[in-house]
């Protein structure tokens, strides 16, 4: 994985010449925190909502900015410039052109997060078919094929918005990986996979590439059983939640 294949291209930047009153309102407009700093098309700085702090409304930006910017270049791996932001406490890096030093995007904590959520693996798959194999008896033979989404049956009835968003996100760039299925007669049981088979069914994506897992003989799986008791019968079925209240969770005040 490769920076260039998840950075956000489309980014805002600022002036030199803007004042800070001008950043204020650009923060309250986006919700970003910081944004780079660009003339004739070049990075000279970065302003960030700590520079702004104890400025003045009329300050300008290149008096109040961080000249010495980190970057980074699309061609680097995305791990290697994590680890960058990690040692040096960032939260993102302009990504320049390495000819032109033109800032061709940004990529942040949240790209990087999004890019390792609900990877698929080789070895994962075999961890799945060698657990089938042990609990049933059969023989469990692994190909790779484009499986319909209407003929999924999930096991899972929810997803969360913020990871099917990012799901949506990584189908639209061509870089989603394969669900996991097992097949039986014409349906195929969704193992792995429910937000990125979500996020295809709002695209309208007919369908996906999918490592599929083919028994000797039939068996009734426990996961068929799941499917059955929470009544799910196709990928309209799995309901959206706002928020993952295991991981985190909103408190409001009075």
């Amino acid at each position: 994985m490769k920076v260039k294949d998840y950075m956000t291209k489309n980014i805002v930047t600022v002036s030199p010449e803007n004042t800070v009153k001008e950043v204020i309102e650009l923060i309250e407009k986006t919700g970003h925190s910081s944004f780079p700093v660009l003339k004739n098309g070049k990075l000279v700085g970065i302003i960030t909502s700590k520079d702004i702090i104890k400025a003045k409304p009329e300050n300008k930006v290149k008096d109040i900015m961080t000249k010495d910017v980190v970057v980074t270049y699309p061609d680097v791996d995305l791990l290697d410039a994590a680890r960058v932001m990690f040692r040096l406490g960032v939260s993102k890096l302009p990504v320049i052109d390495r000819n032109t030093k033109n800032v061709v995007g940004i990529i942040t904590y949240t790209d990087i997060v999004r890019s390792q959520i609900e990877r698929v693996t080789p070895d994962k798959v075999k961890k799945i078919a060698e657990t089938i194999k042990k609990l049933h008896g059969v023989d469990v033979k692994i190909i790779t094929d484009k499986v319909p989404v209407n003929k999924l049956i999930p096991t899972q009835d929810h997803v969360y918005l913020d990871e099917l968003k990012g799901r949506m996100y990584e189908i639209e760039k061509g870089l989603a990986e394969p669900i996991v299925v097992i097949k039986l007669n014409d349906r195929y049981l969704l193992v792995d996979g429910h937000h990125r088979a979500l996020a295809a069914y709002k695209l309208g994506i007919k369908k996906l590439d999918a490592y599929v897992l083919i028994l000797s003989r039939r068996v009734k799986l426990g996961l068929e059983r799941t499917a059955e008791i929470l009544n799910l019968k196709s990928i309209e079925d799995i309901k959206i939640e706002s928020i993952d209240i295991g991981i985190c969770e909103i408190i409001r005040g009075e």
